[in-house]
């Protein structure tokens, strides 16, 4: 384990840090202000508007009412930061193992190796040997990989790319893996080519895919909040930061008061210039809307202080980024998932024979035909820590849940869990039994996420604050919606990255984050990839 470290430069005696949120970021930054900062845990406050710690990262339920789960996170090898973070955290079940350890472990014994990634309308397990590009698309895609991120701004994929591209095994799988639309920000897009072009080879297969023992809440979030709570650190659940005040001048970084409300009062907290603060801006799992097995996700119009704080940190404010371009198309950045929980191992042994592989080993399951454009997965069991050995999990997710599905004549978002599962078993080559067996031992929780790709949408240069915006003093923008350039946001690395970037620079440390592994600078890696690419 990595033992806490004293700060190298600037002086932390008697210094505050106060972090806003508790998502990954903030959890990581905290950690970092202990482990390379010298802060002692009693000084280090985060604030959470929720009851709940960890964010987007969150897991509930239990297994008569359906456990459930908004998403799931993948990791790969690449992933410097998440793994140097939590190579100092102790699992729960072992302390003597690190997280880190933990997840490279199970990657060697439990390893997808996925070979029916696509499935067609007939229920035919696609062949994927081939990306299924024609010349133009290669041409297409080298060009985007080639063009300079500024010359994208506010372009879309479409803008880079004919309609062929979109009907490829490529993009079936690129799209559902990582979450991306027709109409998102070819920027984005282009990061997420060359950050991931060492997996082209066994994209397929998802053999290059990385995950924690459990779901993250479990695997990641818990073990960090009991390190840095046994630390002394504090968190305020039930705690929204409103607003922040500054000190005088014309743009001013530094920070002098934040607004706080709790328990329906408001309060202020005065900040010293060499107290530090850290504001998780924006949410991609804001309003987000559970359901049931019986009922749909009732709308969600309300918005998270994280989205409202943004606003009006950056009135007047060109460094402190755009966020109405990031909240203002709910339609173009929603999708809906769903967490099935089931007493009976009827699906996950039919779903073992028709994908040839052992449940947690077959990786990611895309209906090319979906209306829905559905994925489901079954992970390694048992899912959460509490798990009973009767009872099995596994999730899924459309990427159009504003579309009527292919069985049930009505949208994703109106659907029930039943309804949604009935869709599932529609794609699937299930006989009836098997098919009635399910739906009588499953329980189904749907999630309408309206804002979970919103970091995905177009944008330009400069929406997106800097971590540390210039000329601050004691402030740092962390999460998915602050800038750092290379990495790809939609990931643990990219807030674990901003955390780190943010304590090294307003610290002054020494120690700073590894640089973004860039593989698309390795000529072994292009070659690799190109010959994929042109796989027939």
């Amino acid at each position: 384990m990595i033992p806490d470290r004293p700060a190298r430069t600037r002086s932390c005696v008697m210094a505050k840090a106060y972090l806003v949120g508790s998502g990954i970021a903030a959890l990581a930054a905290a950690t970092f202000l202990i482990r390379d900062g010298g802060f002692k845990g009693s000084d280090i406050h985060l604030f959470e508007e929720q009851r709940t710690v960890g964010g987007s990262l969150d897991a509930a339920g239990t297994p008569d009412a359906g456990y459930t789960m908004r998403g799931g996170r993948m990791f790969e090898a690449e992933f410097r930061c998440t793994y140097d973070l939590l190579s100092g955290i102790p699992t729960l079940d072992d302390p003597s193992v690190s997280v880190t350890e933990e997840i490279l472990a199970g990657h060697e014994e439990f390893a997808w190796d996925d070979i029916a990634r696509l499935v067609d309308g007939d229920g035919k397990i696609l062949d994927t040997t081939s990306m299924g590009f024609s010349e133009r698309d290669r041409l297409e895609l080298i060009r985007c990989l080639a063009t300079p991120e500024g010359r994208l701004d506010s372009r879309r994929i479409t803008d880079c790319f004919g309609e062929h591209f979109f009907t490829t095994n490529f993009w079936f799988m690129w799209c559902t893996t990582f979450a991306f639309q027709p109409w998102h920000s070819a920027i984005e897009f282009r990061r997420y080519l060359r950050r991931f072009v060492h997996l082209f080879p066994g994209f397929a297969t998802m053999s290059g895919i990385h995950r924690t023992r459990y779901h993250q809440y479990d695997s990641i979030v818990r073990p960090l909040t009991t390190w840095l709570r046994e630390r002394g650190v504090t968190v305020h659940t039930g705690c929204r930061v409103i607003d922040l005040g500054f000190a005088p001048g014309v743009g001013s970084g530094t920070v002098e008061i934040l607004y706080l409300s709790r328990g329906g009062h408001d309060e202020k907290i005065a900040v010293t210039p060499k107290d530090l603060v850290f504001v998780t801006n924006g949410s991609m799992t804001d309003a987000s809307s559970l359901g049931s097995h019986t009922s749909a996700p009732p709308p969600t119009p309300h918005r998270s202080d994280a989205w409202l704080l943004w606003h009006r940190l950056a009135r007047g404010r060109d460094d402190f980024g755009d966020p109405a371009v990031f909240d203002k198309d709910v339609k173009a950045s929603r999708w809906e998932s769903f967490t099935v929980t089931t007493k009976d191992p009827a699906f996950l042994k039919a779903l073992e024979q028709f994908s040839r592989r052992p449940a947690g080993k077959g990786g990611l399951m895309t209906f090319t035909d979906s209306n829905w454009l559905l994925t489901i997965v079954a992970n390694r069991q048992p899912v959460y820590r509490d798990q009973p050995e009767d009872v099995s999990v596994w999730w899924g997710y459309g990427l159009f849940p504003g579309r009527a599905g292919n069985h049930t004549p009505k949208p994703m978002t109106m659907c029930s869990g039943r309804e949604i599962l009935e869709e599932v078993l529609h794609h699937l080559p299930f006989d009836e039994q098997t098919a009635a067996r399910v739906l009588e031992t499953s329980t189904v929780v749907p999630c309408v996420m309206p804002y979970i790709t919103s970091q995905f949408l177009a944008r330009r240069g400069g929406d997106r604050p800097q971590v540390v915006p210039e000329g601050s003093v004691n402030l740092a923008f962390i999460g998915q919606f602050a800038e750092v350039p290379d990495d790809v946001v939609f990931t643990v690395e990219y807030s674990v990255r901003t955390a780190w970037t943010a304590v090294a620079q307003l610290l002054n440390l020494d120690k700073r984050p590894p640089e973004v592994y860039k593989g698309h600078h390795d000529p072994h890696v292009l070659t690799a990839a190109l010959e994929t690419m042109h796989r027939r």
